[in-house]
């Protein structure tokens, strides 16, 4: 070859060693198509890696072909095989299944009966996923354990990231969530260090996210998500690594963060990016846009985002039952729920169902069908666990049935779940939380409690743009301000004076409040005190005078 030809190939060499994907792409897509250059295997691997890395999926796949082949034509069966499982995965990514599963099957053909070699551990991978998925927990550890054996025979540590990965994943679909959620954290931790090579790090940050939302771990979600974006900005990959249901999740997080303008154009990225033939994320982040107009008061547009969801096969809940709420449908709402709860099977995973149930308790409490409500808040206390996230939902839900059953009850419940969701920084159910708890402290004549709550719950909407609920908060809290007692009186102060206006002795009022004569006569001190009065009797013109009898 000719010294520019050379000086070329160096050049292009030396960006995928960089992991400079663009750089790489460019030098690679033009040596490509020059007539006096023929990109070797290991060049057309790089050229699909960098052609993903750069947003050309179909180049990506392209280059993948032409690298199979090119290593199968030079005898090289541990190429071919690489070449062929990663065809596989992007085939999978696509969502085509089939041809997926014949790439696989061909990886196979490659790489069984070679030695051990690191190609044969994301066999192992895939044998310990196909495992998963058919309850088969311990052929799954075995497969990863076959991985981890492969990754620390071949030194590694991609490879042996990529297996605590794996056998994390396999732990947590075992129900061993300790177990399985530390594995991660050592997987990560080497991500997090930068041990690994780009594209692997890139790939553990996109399946930790996954797994952590699947299991419901939005602390974790949060912090790897926030990780992974700094990553991606000192990589220089921008968001490269969420793409398809990787961004799905991250629009869940942000949304559940309250960072909603964040959320609706990372679900917009996410239907634009999305293949025709892979839209189960695409119905994921339409749902996830109406979730976020809904709440903003934009219903129509929220109503065109879950009928998109809907046209690409997902039912759009429990967003659209609440859209159906707020439009006064209740009945409506309470039909598309039973429907989606009854459709719904376990691959969805706890937190889908939990937001279904939680969904359930609101509008069954709506219709007034307190017994279902109470049904489906008790389902997702047993669903909830040790769970953080869960556990808020469940916390909400139970105080809001208890609001309906026995007021007096509630508070403590739901102060409960209000402490988890301000823990989790959820800033929007935090509010509405404060919203169910002004009602209980209200039922309990803690009007000042209540007030402080509305006041929290109103600021906490109109800083995420939750319009519609900001102003509930705030006509609620209007009224509370209306019903402020005079003479600075508590709300218990106010009911022993009308007891005494009404000519109870302190015997009385004791046995009407169920308290202590000693109580009695202390309020009774305090409400002289306040009232600038010294006798009952002008105690009790007080009460007539201003309307508290």
């Amino acid at each position: 070859m000719s010294a520019p030809v050379i000086d070329r190939a160096g050049r292009a060499r030396d960006a995928v060693a960089r992991e400079a994907w663009g750089e790489a792409y460019a030098l690679l897509h033009a040596r490509d198509r020059h007539p006096d250059e023929a990109l070797t295997p290991d060049d057309l691997g790089a050229l699909s890696d960098a052609a993903w890395w750069s947003g050309h999926l179909d180049e990506s796949v392209a280059a993948r072909l032409r690298a199979h082949a090119a290593h199968v034509a030079a005898g090289d069966h541990r190429g071919a095989g690489l070449a062929a499982w990663w065809l596989h995965y992007e085939y999978a990514g696509l969502g085509r299944p089939a041809v997926a599963a014949g790439w696989l099957h061909r990886a196979r053909h490659h790489l069984d009966g070679l030695p051990p070699c690191p190609e044969q551990s994301f066999l192992a991978w895939a044998d310990a996923e196909e495992a998963t998925a058919r309850g088969d927990g311990p052929a799954a550890l075995a497969a990863t354990g076959r991985m981890t054996r492969l990754a620390e025979r071949s030194g590694s540590p991609d490879l042996l990231a990529l297996s605590r990965q794996a056998a994390s994943a396999a732990l947590l679909a075992q129900g061993r969530r300790a177990e399985g959620l530390a594995l991660l954290d050592e997987a990560m931790c080497a991500a997090e260090a930068g041990e690994l090579s780009g594209v692997f790090t890139g790939w553990l940050y996109c399946l930790a996210l996954t797994q952590c939302m699947e299991a419901a771990d939005f602390g974790r979600a949060v912090e790897w998500t926030r990780t992974a974006m700094e990553w991606c900005a000192a990589f220089g990959t921008g968001d490269n690594p969420f793409r398809g249901v990787c961004r799905a999740h991250r629009v869940e997080v942000l949304d559940l963060l309250g960072e909603w303008t964040a959320a609706e154009e990372e679900a917009r990225r996410a239907c634009r990016e999305v293949p025709v033939d892979c839209l189960e994320a695409a119905a994921a982040a339409y749902c996830a846009a109406g979730d976020v107009q809904r709440r903003q008061g934009r219903l129509d547009e929220a109503a065109r985002s879950y009928a998109h969801a809907h046209e690409l096969g997902r039912l759009p809940q429990p967003g659209l039952a609440l859209l159906r709420l707020a439009q006064g449908r209740a009945d409506a709402a309470a039909a598309g729920l039973r429907l989606a709860l009854a459709c719904q099977d376990a691959r969805h995973g706890p937190l889908a169902r939990a937001r279904l149930l939680a969904a359930s308790t609101e509008v069954s409490l709506a219709v007034g069908a307190v017994r279902g409500a109470a049904d489906a808040a008790a389902e997702l206390d047993a669903l909830a666990g040790d769970v953080p996230l869960l556990r808020a939902l469940a916390g909400t839900a139970a105080g809001a049935v208890a609001l309906a059953e026995d007021p007096g009850a509630a508070a403590p419940v739901l102060r409960r779940a209000l402490d988890l969701w301000l823990r989790l920084r959820v800033p929007y159910e935090a509010a509405q939380t404060r919203m169910l708890l002004a009602a209980a402290d209200r039922a309990a004549g803690d009007e000042e409690a209540a007030r402080l709550e509305l006041a929290f719950a109103r600021d906490g909407f109109e800083g995420l743009g939750a319009g519609p609920d900001a102003r509930r908060a705030a006509a609620l809290l209007s009224a509370a301000a209306r019903r402020r007692l005079p003479g600075g009186l508590t709300a218990r102060e106010a009911e022993v004076l009308r007891l005494v206006a009404g000519g109870a002795t302190n015997k009385g009022v004791a046995g009407a409040l169920v308290i202590s004569e000693h109580t009695v006569a202390r309020h009774l001190n305090n409400i002289f005190a306040k009232l600038g009065v010294s006798t009952r009797s002008a105690a009790t013109a007080y009460a007539y005078a201003h309307g508290l009898v």
